[in-house]
Parts: C-alpha cells; structure tokens; sequence
C-alpha cells in the first residue's frame, strides 16, 4: 500500500543473501557446477519473467501495483540474485579472478548503459540485465577487498571493506 525505503532493502538484502545460498546450492550441492548451475538459474529468471508477463501483462518494475505483480517481482529478483552469484562464482573461479571479473561485470553494465542511452531496445530489458549484473559485480569487488592476498584479494577487514564500498 505504500513504499517502505527500509523494508525494500532489508527485503533486497534477505534475498541477497537467499542468493547467495541458492547458487552454492545449485552449483556445489547439486553437483550442476558453475555452468549447469548458471544455466538453471537463467531458466529460472526467465520462466519467473515469462510467467509474471503472461500473467499480468508487463514485467515492468514501475507498473507494479497489486499483491501478485509484487509476488512475481520479489520471485525474480531472487532467481537474479541467485543467478548473479553463481556468474561472479563461474567468472572467478575460471581464471578471471576478483579484478577481472570485477571489469568483465562493470564492463558488462556500461555496454548496458551505452545501450540505455542510444539505442531503443527495451528499457525493461536493460533493466533486468542490469540487475542481474550488479550482483556478481558487488561480489568480485567485495571478495577483491577481504580475500586474502594469496587468493588475489586485498585482505581488508570486512569493516574496511564494507567502509569502502560505503564511501564508493
């Protein structure tokens, strides 16, 4: 009935965390390893896509107006959440590390706004791209900061680090 600033992002940061455990679920437990994982989780996303447009028409974030377009929003913010985390995983772990997946995301979200800005795809396409390429870069940026040196990591303290990212 009205939007609260807090509850938004105390939800974003549970399914933040849902995310997370989902794709080390999807990856690890169930053996998918991180390009079956990744792969399911993409299925995911577009069947909560597709199903929340046929069943409302739109799966624009700014029409959302009723009880149910919210159900399927939050549903597909988690699958990209959870897809996020299993890309950022792939992408580290591939060769890339923490820095290169760190620009290979960034890079990623500025062709997503050179997009945005002179062309006419879909800007709810863009959207959901964008989304889903934040969370794999939040991740590699903030592995980068708290992993040890060894592992290609900065090795703050998670209080630096989240200091960090807070002043970013």
């Amino acid at each position: 009935r009205t939007f609260l600033p807090w509850l938004y992002w105390a939800t974003i940061i549970a399914s933040t965390t849902a995310g997370t455990t989902l794709a080390d679920f999807a990856t690890r437990s169930l053996g998918l390893g991180y390009p079956g994982g990744s792969l399911l989780l993409l299925a995911l996303v577009l069947i909560s896509l597709a199903s929340w447009h046929r069943a409302v028409g739109s799966v624009d974030v700014n029409r959302i107006a009723d009880a149910r377009s919210e159900a399927f929003y939050w549903l597909t913010i988690t699958f990209s959440q959870t897809l996020g985390t299993a890309l950022g995983d792939w992408v580290v772990d591939g060769g890339l590390g923490y820095g290169g997946g760190a620009l290979l995301f960034g890079a990623g979200l500025a062709v997503l706004a050179a997009l945005y800005f002179w062309t006419d795809i879909s800007r709810v396409a863009l959207f959901w791209a964008a989304f889903i390429l934040t969370r794999p870069l939040g991740a590699t940026v903030g592995d980068f900061l708290d992993k040890p040196v060894a592992k290609g990591g900065l090795e703050l303290s998670r209080t630096a680090a989240t200091a960090v990212l807070l002043i970013a």
